[in-house]
């Protein structure tokens, strides 16, 4: 059974393309906002994001978009 998981995503430019960095996982969807916050000056755009994960897999799905600083990707269309 997935549970849902807190994501932050930040994403930079590379060769004029928006690609996402390293994922980081909040504890909560407060802590998601308040890291993705901290991390905007450093980065082109930074998501957080609550997703559903299967435990069993590793598998994520289901993106909704918690906060939203600058430039990102939109990881639905995928």
């Amino acid at each position: 059974m997935p549970s849902e998981k807190y994501i932050v995503l930040p994403f930079k430019k590379n060769r004029g393309n928006l690609v996402p960095g390293e994922m980081r996982q909040a504890s909560n969807e407060a802590s998601a906002e308040r890291i993705a916050g901290s991390m905007a000056s450093r980065f082109v755009g930074v998501a957080a994001f609550a997703v559903l994960v299967d435990e069993e897999s590793g598998d994520m799905s289901a993106p909704r978009l918690i906060a939203k600083h600058g430039e990102i990707a939109d990881l639905t269309a995928a």
